[in-house]
């Protein structure tokens, strides 16, 4: 089939105005999401942190592969690196951090205008501690200058079975903020004793406090004592009396303050307190 030259130019005009069609909504179109790694709040965050000790950094040089470098600040807050040995890079921002490589570079004549960027790649110079009763104690990085006290504890692995429910945190200053009851924090959402976890801080968790009960019952042994716990609830956390026990004549074995051991009679409605021995005699009849 033939076409004449007037069909052609129609057609060559409407291929044109297509073609001119797609790029203009190609243009319109942003870069795709993740194109350029972290978002911009990430970028800004990252370029706050100082570096520290035993931080992990990568020093890229630009059009020179061979001077990249990739390590842990070493205790004194350097980084051996190619041609310039060690640079001290502890208290300052990865772009301050990469300004001092580039003038090392530049003042020993290596690189005539080097271009240098350092990148955090992992923060282990803010550590706090967590001791006691939780499922992984240990030494724990904080990502940013503080965090919460519930924060760390999930780091942790939460507080184990025998835990208390207090918590007391020791700042690195030496002073204390005192005990934090985090079971009645979470019951009650009262988030203002939430306190904050610095740099050096250390969070100990002790072993929840715990009674003894023996004599005839059904499962005599060391239990956890709960809050406002009677007698009563004792015997039923050791399976309660047995056959052959008796109510009467129930006897609590507890110290004094100054230390002395003390036998009270028990009533099914008396507190329980830490440490105390409940012992369930026979009936005599």
């Amino acid at each position: 089939m033939t076409l004449n030259l007037h069909s052609l130019g129609k057609l060559l005009l409407a291929g044109l105005a297509c073609i001119a069609l797609s790029a203009g909504a190609q243009s319109t179109k942003g870069p795709a999401p993740g194109a350029h790694g972290q978002g911009p709040a990430a970028g800004a965050k990252a370029a706050k942190e100082t570096l520290g000790a035993g931080d992990g950094v990568r020093v890229t040089v630009f059009q020179n592969p061979d001077l990249t470098t990739e390590g842990r600040l070493s205790e004194s807050g350097s980084v051996v690196m190619p041609l310039i040995g060690e640079v001290s890079l502890a208290g300052l921002t990865p772009a301050q951090a990469g300004h001092r490589v580039a003038e090392k570079l530049k003042g020993g004549h290596y690189i005539l205008n080097p271009q240098v960027t350092v990148s955090l790649l992992q923060v282990r110079s803010r550590q706090v501690s967590v001791l006691g009763q939780v499922n992984h104690p240990g030494k724990y990085a904080l990502e940013d200058k503080t965090a919460h006290l519930t924060d760390i504890l999930a780091l942790a692995g939460g507080v184990a079975p025998g835990g208390a429910d207090t918590v007391t945190v020791t700042h690195a200053n030496g002073k204390s903020s005192g005990s934090v009851d985090v079971a009645a924090m979470m019951r009650t959402g009262d988030t203002a004793k939430n306190v904050e976890i610095q740099n050096g801080d250390t969070i100990f968790v002790g072993r929840a406090p715990t009674f003894y009960i023996h004599g005839e019952v059904q499962r005599a042994g060391i239990y956890r004592l709960e809050p406002h716990m009677t007698v009563m609830q004792a015997l039923a956390a050791g399976g309660g009396i047995t056959l052959r026990g008796t109510q009467r004549g129930m006897k609590i074995h507890r110290r004094s303050e100054q230390g002395n051991l003390q036998t009270l009679n028990a009533k099914l409605t008396d507190p329980v307190q830490a440490d105390d021995v409940i012992f369930v005699k026979e009936s005599l009849f």
